[in-house]
């Protein structure tokens, strides 16, 4: 089995350092485990400007002065992709490649994985005008014209964020108004180069086999539709909770999301989920980071016996 921990945590956004913090600077032995960057959607993030502290900073340099803090009282770190979880007297986290690990506590913190359009032009365009991260492969549209797809507050913080790059910025909402916070929206209606395109549905991505050319839309009132020509497209509809390595354990709701109680733990005792993944109203950094301090206190506590 190897090295037997008191706490293994699955996954190292906010929520996860955060635990791991508390956790190895309690004394106890932690390990994360992360299939991915470290700093979860924080490496997606543009611009951080309500993280208490933090007046603004790129998400991606607070992602790693988090997982440097993360790793500075002790905690391990190591890449692994867990394909389950058991219950027992001792946890194991089972990774892909059969690696078995062992602790006395693990804390799920893998976050959410973005919804896909599932439309025509979708997949085969991924990576040639097709993207989920405004961040990531912005710079790839300087002076172009792109589009958002969806009314909430990552759609339209990436729209800014794409609209200081672009030429023009598209966003196509379902709705005719948008679900963000006010001051979102007020950004994005004084923006000059940000169009709104109210109450269409995307239908197909179009592309001449080397990139994205425009994407097809269906007005969800009459069904007339039309191309609106684009050099690529941001779908950003929400997102689904990474549960998959607990769907045994009872530990979820009916929409894939781990239910907790306020200590962060869930029915199976000793295993604790945090996060974007829990069952919750919202989901931002300083709601994350709560989450991973007050678990492994809990599970400080539990362990120590005190």
């Amino acid at each position: 089995m190897g090295k037997h921990y008191d706490i293994i945590i699955i996954g190292s956004g906010p929520a996860g350092m955060s635990a791991a913090i508390y956790g190895s600077r309690a004394g106890l032995s932690v390990l994360i485990v992360e299939a991915g960057a470290p700093g979860g959607k924080l490496t997606k993030t543009h611009d951080i400007q309500n993280y208490p502290g933090i007046k603004t900073m790129r998400g991606y340099e607070l992602a790693m002065q988090m997982h440097e803090h993360s790793l500075n009282f002790g905690a391990e770190y190591i890449y692994g992709n867990v394909v389950e979880v058991k219950d027992g007297e001792n946890k194991q986290v089972i990774l892909e490649d059969g690696t078995v690990l062992e602790s006395k506590v693990v804390l799920i913190a893998t976050g959410t994985l973005e919804r896909t359009l599932n439309i025509p032009g979708e997949e085969v365009n991924m990576g040639r005008g097709v993207s989920f991260c405004a961040v990531c492969d912005g710079a790839f549209f300087r002076d172009k014209v792109v589009t958002v797809i969806g009314g909430g507050n990552s759609a339209l913080e990436e729209a800014l964020y794409l609209s200081t790059i672009a030429k023009k910025v598209n966003i196509v909402i379902r709705r005719d108004v948008f679900r963000a916070e006010p001051l979102v929206q007020k950004h994005v209606l004084e923006t000059n180069n940000i169009r709104v395109v109210k109450k269409h549905i995307p239908l197909e991505i179009l592309d001449n086999e080397l990139k994205v050319t425009g994407i097809k839309l269906q007005n969800v009132d009459t069904n007339e539709t039309f191309v609106l020509e684009t050099d690529a497209v941001f779908p950003y509809i929400g997102a689904d909770p990474i549960s998959q390595m607990v769907k045994d354990l009872g530990i979820t709701d009916q929409d894939g999301y781990i239910i907790v109680d306020e200590n962060k733990e869930t029915c199976v005792k000793g295993i604790y989920a945090i996060g974007d993944v829990t069952q919750k109203t919202l989901r931002q950094v300083v709601t994350a980071t709560n989450d991973g301090a007050i678990a492994a206190q809990h599970a400080f506590h539990v362990i120590r016996g005190i």
